[in-house]
């Protein structure tokens, strides 16, 4: 938990339970606000702009979010940046690449190596690369904690945990 307390402390909002794994949080941190019980692996969060990640949402290992680019049109290559927004229960697998200005949907799936440049509605699933999107793909109705659900985390606590946090 000391790199939830090394992100605060650096200017992110991070809620109770959540567990940052080799994550890179790269650029402003007080552009990063991390709901309850959300789990980032060894991801990449890229703060040209802001990044919300609600409450119980997976960020697998190599998933990147990328909030800036370059305009192409520009002659002088300038940066663009637009903010990120990962809504409750998403889940980004594996090797997905979030860019500049989307939205993911409560409870939406961006599968691995997927890469998302428009949002995803609610429960939908984001495959592929550009990610095409099949809506109503996952159930809607959702009701667990990926970080209390670990094995590691229950051993770090000593016992069973229930929502909220250990008990």
């Amino acid at each position: 938990m000391w790199r939830n307390s090394k992100a605060r402390m650096r200017g992110a909002s991070v809620g109770s339970c959540v567990s940052l794994g080799d994550a890179v949080l790269a650029g402003n941190m007080r552009g990063l606000s991390i709901g309850d019980e959300s789990s980032l692996g060894a991801c990449d969060v890229m703060l040209h702009a802001s990044v919300t990640i609600g409450a119980r949402v997976v960020v697998n290992d190599g998933a990147r979010l990328l909030t800036a680019s370059h305009a192409l049109r520009d002659s002088r290559w300038s940066t663009v940046s637009a903010a990120i927004v990962i809504e409750d229960y998403a889940w980004i697998a594996t090797g997905a690449i979030i860019l500049g200005g989307v939205t993911i949907g409560r409870g939406a799936v961006v599968g691995a190596g997927a890469v998302v440049r428009h949002d995803v509605p609610a429960y939908s699933l984001a495959i592929g690369n550009p990610a095409v999107v099949i809506p109503d793909a996952r159930a809607s109705e959702l009701d667990y904690s990926p970080v209390l659900m670990t094995a590691p985390f229950e051993a770090w606590v000593g016992h069973r945990v229930t929502n909220g946090c250990a008990r």
